[in-house]
């Protein structure tokens, strides 16, 4: 079936939040939102009740920063490192695991729930048996510093479609692409305008890749982060989102941006691979349609907060964004 046109989205819903909202995961085939969020909590929510009450399941010591629904077991990353399992039928911490020596950027489950992969600032890439919390992998391909000698981060991470690959992206604008059974490293793709370095004024950086998705064929990666930024202490770049052919290691498409500044925090293939959704944001935020085939950018729409995660309905006829002090319900089609 034909993925709805970016031309029918239109705002459904908007729920205030008195913290920001880092991650979100939905139960499918139900109204059941799971959130991530700077008051160090994780909640969960019905986004189809009369009234939003989102209800607090448990805390990390610092900001939790992501979330994955890994079949009824919800895990959690955070800036302290840890990943804690939510068992959602017992309503229960089912384990927290120390995970990382360093602030826990994101976390994915496999399409098939079985695992789940978190990235952090210690440059680890770790998959763990969703089921019995076991480390399975852990993949070393990105370097601790920049080539200016600043600490280095790690992003972003996501699986193929079918779960056969993994991807995760760096602050200098390397992606790494894995064989998610034998955690075999089996590509690589550059994307170095998503670095800047102010050698004279900060003597710092900013940027790089925030972002990954594969097409639904797995053939294509697109990366997502920020053009050249002028000045480091402002999210001044310009959203910017590049599409490579992963295997070769050649970007096969660029959107460099033209309207919005700030950061492209999340990414996701329309089901039938046409089209492709970059959100994000600065002061203000963003959802970007691009049709990838064509090279061209479909719509660009202003969103009331910067968006930090979303989730695309497997049809792609819903879309929920969470941010800053705000969660809000789109509808296509």
């Amino acid at each position: 079936m034909p993925a709805p046109n970016p031309d029918t989205l239109k705002l459904a819903k908007d729920f205030s939040r008195p913290s920001i909202v880092f991650g979100v995961a939905r139960k499918a085939g139900t109204g059941t939102i799971y959130l991530a969020c700077s008051d160090f909590k994780v909640y969960a929510a019905d986004i189809t009740a009369a009234k939003f009450e989102p209800k607090e399941l448990y805390g990390h010591e610092s900001y939790a920063t992501s979330v994955a629904l890994a079949g009824t077991t919800l895990v959690s990353g955070g800036y302290d490192g840890k990943l804690m399992w939510w068992d959602t039928a017992a309503g229960k911490v089912a384990r927290t695991t120390d995970a990382h020596a360093k602030w826990i950027r994101k976390v994915v489950a496999s399409p098939d729930g079985k695992f789940v992969a978190s990235v952090a600032d210690d440059m680890a890439c770790k998959v763990w048996d969703a089921g019995t919390g076991k480390l399975v992998h852990d993949l070393r391909g990105h370097k601790e510093k920049t080539p200016h000698d600043f600490t280095s981060m790690l992003y972003a991470v996501a699986y193929s479609a079918d779960g056969s690959l993994l991807a995760t992206g760096d602050k200098v604008g390397h992606v790494a692409v894995w064989d998610a059974k034998t955690g075999a490293q089996v590509g690589a793709c550059e994307a170095p305008v998503m670095y800047t370095w102010d050698k004279q004024q900060r003597l710092h950086s900013i940027g790089g890749t925030r972002s990954l998705a594969f097409s639904p064929d797995g053939k294509q990666l697109a990366v997502g982060g920020m053009g050249k930024v002028g000045n480091i202490d402002h999210l001044e770049g310009k959203a910017r989102v590049e599409v490579f052919d992963w295997k070769a290691g050649k970007q096969t498409a660029e959107f460099p941006g033209d309207k919005f500044a700030g950061l492209v925090n999340r990414l996701a293939w329309a089901p039938d691979g046409s089209w492709l959704l970059g959100a994000g944001g600065a002061g203000e935020g963003f959802l970007l349609f691009f049709d990838v085939a064509a090279k061209k950018t479909l719509r660009q729409e202003k969103v009331m907060m910067h968006v930090h995660d979303v989730d695309l309905s497997p049809d792609a006829k819903e879309l929920v964004c969470v941010g800053h002090n705000k969660i809000t319900v789109h509808k296509l089609g």
